[in-house]
């Protein structure tokens, strides 16, 4: 070989090279979107997006944090808009479907099986971020709706533990009433947490069989049914009783923790997540402590439903459709069975990744672990189950009968209008 093809040659391999180290070191900005507002939230997502930058210097990673009814409100926006955040929360089910039809998601089954990212989590709570078979997020928090419930607020009236009956329930409240407590807090001004207690009442009414023949189609009444209306009218009965704080329809949810963390009101129906918003929201920032309890919300006699019928769901991050495949790394990074851990120690989640169990210290969500591991049925929230349309339909409609602006059959037929859709 002569000296020009020898120059040549280390030309063209110093080329290929540097194009080679111009691709791993090409810049790669990712738009990050989630609603860890909790001090300790905040602080998890931003130590694991500067670990992740630090081991890939080329990417910037542009975090965005939003309280709950503000995300919701502008992702709306964006993804009318077609440009989607890279990587953004989602708690999975209708919605992440709808936003999958339209295009709007990446499909990463590929990238999630062959690298092993899959066999980390259960099947099943990959099912809850897929569509017609592909994935398209990832959870790393799932659990249950409970009660939480102040034990010293309780004891005051009598109460040893938590009631496992309705009718005992409501002798409760009404004990709490009269000892001049205000029995439950509730942000009914965000809608949604009004909406746990009318599904947990139709749940524990029609059981399982009611919610899968109402979405297979196989109930013709949809939610129209009389069980769907009945529980309305438990629900308006239970309002009757003046149980919330004054002004709970134009509180929000942080409001609600707040009464819950300070003291004043002796419990809330929310999921896994409230003894951190109630600690934050609190004005000593530490919540109940010890004081704070937990237990499934009670059965209703001749129901069909099981107190280990479970409504609840999690937290997790779903890939826009434009993400490069740094946002990928980005999730499985986030969902290590390391950084999973950690966040259940610092926040009380409920992690779903194997063997990430060993970072939950605190009792309480040990308790929610095991109420999800017992459950016999398992119903995300249905504003998250169903469309968005359907979804908001019955966050309104709840609303409403608490506001006494529509009857419990009123309100159901809106919900099914809205479901046929």
């Amino acid at each position: 070989m002569n000296l020009k093809r020898i120059v040549t040659s280390m030309i063209a391999m110093l080329v290929i090279a540097s194009l080679s180290v111009s691709a791993q070191t090409k810049p790669v900005k990712i738009s990050f979107w989630h609603i860890g507002t909790a001090p300790t939230d905040k602080g998890f997502y931003q130590s694991v997006v500067d670990e992740f930058m630090k081991t890939h210097p080329n990417v910037t990673i542009e975090v965005t944090i939003l309280e709950n009814e503000a995300f919701k409100s502008k992702l709306t926006t964006v993804m009318q808009s077609g440009n989607p955040p890279d990587i953004f929360h989602s708690w999975g089910g209708g919605v992440l479907a709808e936003y999958a039809k339209a295009g709007l998601l990446k499909d990463i089954t590929k990238e999630v099986k062959d690298s092993g990212f899959w066999n980390t989590m259960a099947p099943g709570v990959w099912e809850v971020y897929s569509y017609n078979g592909k994935i398209y997020g990832a959870p790393h928090d799932m659990g249950a709706i409970t009660v939480w419930y102040n034990k010293e607020l309780l004891a005051k009236v009598g109460y040893k533990s938590f009631p496992t009956d309705w009718d005992d329930f409501i002798t409760l409240v009404k004990k709490l009433k009269a000892a001049g407590i205000t029995p439950i807090a509730l942000g009914g001004g965000d809608k949604w947490p009004a909406m746990h207690i009318w599904s947990y009442i139709a749940l524990r009414l029609g059981g399982a069989q009611l919610f899968q023949d109402t979405f297979s189609g196989k109930n013709k009444a949809g939610f129209k049914d009389p069980t769907f209306v009945k529980a309305g009218q438990i629900l308006a009965d239970l309002a009757a009783l003046k149980p919330f704080q004054d002004g709970f329809l134009g509180a929000t949810y942080n409001d609600e923790a707040a009464l819950v963390g300070n003291g004043v009101a002796a419990m809330e129906i929310m999921g896994q997540w409230a003894p951190n918003v109630q600690n934050d929201s609190s004005t000593s920032k530490k919540g109940l402590g010890d004081k704070l309890g937990c237990a499934p919300f009670p059965a209703i006699k001749g129901g069909k439903g099981k107190i280990t019928d479970v409504i609840g769901g999690g937290n997790g991050m779903a890939i826009g459709k434009n993400a490069p495949k740094e946002a990928i790394e980005f999730l499985r990074f986030l969902d290590s069975k390391e950084n999973n851990a950690r966040y259940a120690t610092i926040a009380g989640i409920i992690p779903t990744v194997k063997g990430a169990d060993v970072g939950i210290k605190d009792e309480n969500a040990k308790l929610v672990k095991s109420i999800v591991d017992k459950c016999t049925y398992y119903q995300l929230y249905l504003d998250q189950f169903l469309p968005p349309a359907a979804g908001a339909a019955v966050n309104d409609a709840i609303q409403a009968i608490l506001a006494g602006t529509m009857t419990p059959a009123q309100a159901c037929a809106a919900i099914q209008a809205a479901y046929e859709q």
